[in-house]
């Protein structure tokens, strides 16, 4: 029966018939089982559930993008977890981050605020904190992403000597490490 319900694993059959009180070993378990797993194809498994980083790339995504499939299981997600309905309707942020629609903020920050959703509600806050720094990342097309990438290399090189190196070393291993400033 564990069999054709897709259960496969000699170990976890034996642990479970065991429990039953199968009182011979794990060797006769598979020996009984090897002619099954050469003619009997047992019935797929059910799907697994989708893992945490599936959901939210589901959610990320533009929804064309998304496979019938992923729609659907999506869509079963939803109606199962209303907290998570709730979360999607607030996506539009990543909508006004692709668009660069940063006009839009100040109605989504009101609606975000009002949510039941505690996590959303801080973090609209804090983004109010900081209101024209992020208006402008929403509607410039500029961003610090080179910089960012420069000082991610110097903390790499900065770690790789740490408790070894004084500064003048640090300084010479930045300038001649390739993407550095080559002049120095």
């Amino acid at each position: 029966m564990r069999w054709q319900e897709g259960c496969t694993d000699s170990g976890r059959l034996f642990v479970e018939i065991q429990q039953r009180g199968y009182r011979s070993t794990s060797r006769s378990l598979r020996r009984w089982l090897e002619p099954l797993r050469s003619t009997v194809a047992p019935t797929p498994r059910r799907s697994k559930a989708p893992t945490v980083r599936h959901v939210v790339s589901w959610f990320t995504r533009h929804p064309g993008t998304l496979a019938s499939g992923q729609q659907l299981r999506l869509k079963r997600i939803l109606t199962r977890c209303p907290a998570l309905a709730d979360h999607r309707r607030h996506i539009d942020f990543a909508t006004m981050m692709t668009n660069l629609d940063g006009h839009l903020l100040p109605r989504w920050l009101k609606v975000a605020e009002g949510s039941e959703l505690p996590p959303l509600r801080v973090f609209a806050r804090n983004l109010r904190k900081d209101l024209d720094a992020v208006t402008a990342c929403l509607t410039l097309p500029y961003f610090s992403g080179i910089v960012e990438g420069h000082v991610n290399r110097v903390k790499f090189l900065k770690r790789q000597g740490y408790g070894r190196v004084n500064f003048d070393l640090l300084r010479r291993r930045v300038l001649r490490t390739p993407g550095g400033n080559h002049t120095g």
